[in-house]
């Protein structure tokens, strides 16, 4: 989403911090905010036509015809009809013009219908609706159940009485869990809605950030309470999301452009395919041979008189060598492409996004896959629980489940009590038991009818609440995996607010527990943390879990966490490390006073928070270790094999540890059993990079492993020589990878690498990577639909890229590839024949064809046969599948090259050569009929060429060469002053025209027989073995 306001353009010198004064824009909020006004459309109506005209000249085949078609102004240099040079043109302009016309005016309706959505804004007169557009920063506005928030707020207060609210944030960070949202809590408790003005508040806020996941803020209240509160990022709604539940009063703190989403949206660059500069680069070399053609033509004739004049003429004549519908025929050739991967059924809910990829995907020589919901389903399975002593798996879950069962059944008032051997053992599994079902940030969700009993005080709450159903939201799928292992166990989750938790144990009893502080996961620390208070006991304790490599340096000292965390590792099973510490009271008080004067801070907020709650993660209780599978997709290992088969490198991205990464990639067969796998050491400095590199360089058909801190020191000192080095590796891992740093490994292996890269992810940490590709590959995944939408294909599971790749990429190149060298020989043979004929007759610049003939020649005439080999195929999908070393040939690119585009001129000399002089041959005495001779040859040739080219026979070609057929007949009885009808249908004509076009034809029919009798490309064996 964009938004366009003047108030954006001049703040190149930053953003601003800024102080609201809530309910009063006008009177106190002096600053001028941009305006909340979306605006996706590239054009207005005073644009719209100077920006579309000068983009499709910028293009140079348009560029060229433009040229010409004025030309034909000056009447010293016409040489036929404007229309024969201006309907071309006009006919490519006039769609793409249309096509951006009705783009852009779906983007002023998707704009108008946002921009007039009416929301309710609370005013010192009462509520009122105001459309979108019209927010203002300050405003206090009321957003309902689904609706979308149009600009950044801060809550103030929910319907809820816990103050909670959750919100849907797929449209913004493409994860689609709910988010919980906090008001601000002293305006939670105001009585009246309009107090909110009344209390004459205002808020500090930061100003605007790229960081969707962080905000600083102080709200401060000037009433009689004077109360100030920080405010975080739990207090906001973002722009763009969705309320999932309840009614949220807020404050407008950022519109428009100023927004995180609009400064989240990036532009991404213009993809353009290798196929298409290759065509570039070839029409720019028929233009040279173009001006050459004429030169010599010129030359010949002699350079006396007007010669320039003469030179433009001829420029003029042989512009048919470029052929203006080239462009046209490739661009409706995507579509079909498009519209054949939309319905493969092989390939179900498969989207293309971006139509102009298609051929790309023929030359892949690099993939990069992210990993979890990549190659793996993001479905996380809980299947060990390691207590230091003893090990449960998935085989021992009933002896969990009996402990935890005794462990409730002795519960004593006091839990320090000392136990003896067997009750130790018990109170360890219910320890971390408990700790797995307390130490989340995972809501149970229920049925609205139960929302009434779990709001009751417990001792009231009924039967109903012991055969309560709950599903779980979470933003980690790890964590839902824990809680729902509890529930399975006889401990579950059953009540959550901003405030407290409601467990019921195996015995159907309820426990309470007060939530005292919640430290949520992030990136940074890899831990998250909860302050509980035990209802039942009274006792504080401080539950923290988070990854072994962080957790190490926190727990207490022992000797088996490092090597079960690598044996679970091995197993590809992610780890989490639970512990705990028990609080005084005062140990608790003191910690929250210290929490609380760094949230209050300005400077360096979050630093200080971070020093605070640091100060507590020391000399933790270890409970337990947990290992939680993340399945692989469907037919991984298959589709893995069967790319690597097709010569496609493959290079896995991960932000996963380095155990079980190169775990997954044994298991799902990125490095085959045959490969040996060598494990970059972490890496300090420069002499530590140029050793491992050493060491590496020896090894032969090795996969890699390296840690992205590694890569980025070896990086920065010797990027070109390191990816020198593994652009030969079979396969490559990357763990603990940024999102920066998989973008920077594609531009790395563009910049280095020869080949097209394709990047495929599911999440939204992957959308840099997918647009720095190639070509992008986005799965609709439980991480959201942020990398779908930004990918130039949407797939459903990993499974269906090979076919993607193998089966559409092949077609798609290979047809193009076809396509246009057909295209250009059209182009070429008719500019032979005017070259000859030009020479032949004293060098005269004038034209052989006239009007309706040109035209027809390159439309009705040819084109539905020309086009109809978008239909053709060389190999069935079932043999690219099965022979993927097919694919290995593509790579190189032979399709469609300057060798075999030379073959096409000379087919296009020889063939126009033989038309031209076996007419002025056979047809002497009758020279003046050798328009209808020369171009009823021309037209059989340019039909038995198709079928010459054709691989497999599709019923459509058929039809369209005997539609144009029949269409060239019917002309040729009602265009009188192009064809003697007489002469047309004489015996010596028919025989004639058929020895003339078999001299064109026969010999390059003959010589592909030959060809594949005695050295038939592998595709032609293939379908030979396979009776196609």
């Amino acid at each position: 989403m964009c938004f366009n306001s003047c108030n954006c353009l001049g703040k190149s010198k930053g953003f601003e911090a800024r102080t609201i004064y809530i309910g009063k824009s006008t009177e106190l909020n002096r600053h001028r905010y941009p305006k909340n006004v979306v605006r996706n459309q590239k054009y207005s109506i005073f644009t719209f036509i100077p920006i579309v005209l000068f983009q499709q000249f910028a293009v140079f085949l348009n560029l060229y015809f433009l040229v010409m078609a004025l030309s034909q102004f000056i009447p010293s240099i016409r040489i036929g009809l404007l229309y024969t040079y201006w309907a071309p043109l006009a006919f490519v302009i006039t769609v793409t013009m249309l096509r951006e016309a009705y783009d852009d005016f779906k983007r002023y309706l998707r704009d108008k219908e946002l921009n007039s959505q009416l929301y309710k804004i609370l005013t010192y007169d009462g509520i009122r609706m105001v459309p979108s557009s019209q927010l203002k920063v300050s405003d206090v506005i009321i957003i309902e159940k689904n609706q979308r928030v149009p600009a950044d707020i801060v809550l103030l207060k929910t319907s809820e009485k816990s103050g909670t609210c959750f919100i849907r944030t797929d449209q913004l960070d493409g994860e689609t869990d709910w988010k919980l949202r906090v008001a601000v809590s002293t305006t939670q408790n105001s009585e009246k809605i309009s107090d909110l003005l009344d209390i004459g508040a205002q808020i500090y806020a930061e100003k605007p950030q790229l960081r969707i996941n962080a905000f600083e803020g102080i709200f401060i209240r000037n009433d009689a309470e004077k109360t100030q509160e920080p405010l975080s990022i739990e207090n906001t709604l973002w722009s763009n999301t969705v309320l999932a539940s309840g009614t949220a009063y807020g404050a407008i703190i950022y519109t428009g452009c100023e927004t995180r989403s609009v400064m989240n949206t990036s532009k991404p660059s213009n993809k353009i395919g290798l196929l298409d500069e290759e065509i570039n680069n070839l029409t720019k070399l028929l233009f040279t041979a173009v001006v050459l053609l004429s030169l010599v033509m010129v030359a010949l004739k002699g350079f006396h008189g007007p010669w320039y004049r003469y030179l433009f003429r001829f420029i003029l004549l042989f512009s048919y060598i470029i052929p203006i519908s080239l462009r046209v025929n490739i661009d409706m050739a995507k579509t079909v492409y498009s519209w054949f991967i939309q319905h493969d059924k092989e390939i179900p809910n498969t989207l293309v996004r971006s139509s102009t990829m298609s051929e790309e995907m023929g030359r892949i020589s690099y993939m990069l896959s992210d990993k979890t919901g990549t190659l793996t389903q993001n479905e996380m399975v809980f299947k060990r629980l390691h207590l230091g002593t003893v090990s449960f798996g998935s085989d021992s879950m009933d002896e969990i489940m009996h402990h935890l069962l005794i462990s409730f059944r002795q519960q004593t008032p006091n839990k320090n009590q000392p136990m003896i051997m067997r009750r130790t053992i018990v109170t360890r599994i219910r320890d971390a038991i408990e700790a797995l079902a307390l130490c989340h940030n995972v809501t149970p969700v229920y049925e609205a009818n139960m929302a009434e009993i779990l709001n009751k005080p417990v001792d009231e709450m009924g039967e109903e609440v012991k055969d309560l159903r709950v599903t779980y939201q979470a933003s980690s799928p790890d964590e839902i995996a824990l809680v729902s292992w509890t529930e399975s166990i006889g401990l579950t989750l059953i009540k959550r607010d901003l405030n407290s938790m409601l467990l019921r144990g195996p015995q159907n009893e309820l426990l309470e527990y007060d939530i005292l502080q919640l430290f949520p996961f992030t990136s940074e620390t890899k831990r998250m943390g909860i302050i509980i208070k035990d209802k039942q006991t009274d006792e504080i304790v401080f539950f923290l879990k988070g990854a072994d490599t962080v957790m190490q340096s926190i727990v207490q000292y022992n000797d088996w966490l490092n090597e079960e965390c690598s044996n679970m590792a091995r197993e590809g099973l992610r780890t989490l490390v639970v512990a705990k510490k028990i609080l005084s009271q005062e140990q608790y008080l003191e910690f929250e006073q210290r929490l609380t004067k760094a949230k209050l801070s300005i400077q360096d907020r979050n630093q200080k928070i971070q020093n605070a709650i640091e100060s507590l993660e020391k000399d933790l209780e270890l409970l337990c270790l947990t290992g939680v599978e993340d399945k692989l997709q469907t037919n991984v290992r298959t589709t893995l094999e069967t790319l690597r088969n097709a010569g496609v490198k493959i290079w896995m991205l991960t932000g996963d540890k380095l155990e079980t990464a190169t775990c997954i990639a044994k298991s799902s067969k990125l490095v085959s059993r045959d490969q040996d796998i060598y494990t970059f050491k972490p890496i300090e400095s420069r002499d530590d990079a140029r050793n491992e590199m050493n060491n590496f360089r020896r090894k032969v058909d090795t996969a890699l492993v390296i840690l992205g801190e590694s890569l980025e020191t070896v990086l920065k000192f010797y990027e070109q020589e390191f990816i020198e080095i593994v652009v030969n590796c079979p396969a490559v891992v990357v763990c603990r990878c940024s999102p920066t740093q998989k973008a920077q490994v594609v531009h790395l292996l563009k910049k280095y690498a020869k080949g097209r890269i394709l990047a495929i992810g599911d999440g939204g940490n992957d959308v840099s990577m997918i647009q720095a590709a190639h070509v992008g590959v986005g799965i609709q995944g439980k991480e959201g639909v942020q990398a779908s939408l930004a990918a130039d294909f949407s797939i459903t599971q990993f499974s269906h890229v090979a076919r993607l790749i193998l089966v559409h990429g092949r077609n798609s190149y290979k047809r193009s590839a076809s396509l246009s060298q057909f295209v250009m020989h059209r182009g070429l043979i008719i500019s032979i024949i005017q070259a000859i004929f030009s020479s032949v007759f004293y060098y005269a610049s004038i034209s052989l064809y006239q009007g309706f003939l040109l035209v027809g020649y390159a439309t009705v005439y040819t084109m539905f046969p020309v086009f109809s080999l978008v239909l053709d195929k060389d190999v069935s999908p079932q043999i690219a599948l099965t022979y993927p070393e097919l694919y290995k040939e593509l790579t190189k690119g032979r399709s469609l090259s300057y060798k075999t585009f030379l073959l096409w001129v000379l087919i296009s000399i020889y063939q126009g050569a033989a038309i031209i002089y076996g007419s002025l041959l056979l047809f002497e005495q009758d020279f003046n009929h050798i328009v209808a001779i020369t171009f009823t040859a021309l037209i059989l040739t340019e039909l038995l060429m198709v079928g010459l080219t054709v691989r497999s026979w599709h019923f459509l070609m058929i039809v369209a060469m005997m539609l144009s057929l029949i269409c060239y007949i019917f002309s040729l009885l009602i265009f009188r002053d192009f064809f003697d009808a007489e002469f047309i249908q004489s015996i010596e004509f028919g025989w004639k025209v058929i020895v003339i076009t078999l001299v064109s034809c026969l010999p390059l029919y003959i010589l592909k027989c030959i060809r594949i009798k005695f050295s038939p490309p592998n595709y032609a064996k293939l379908m030979q073995s396979h009776g196609k």
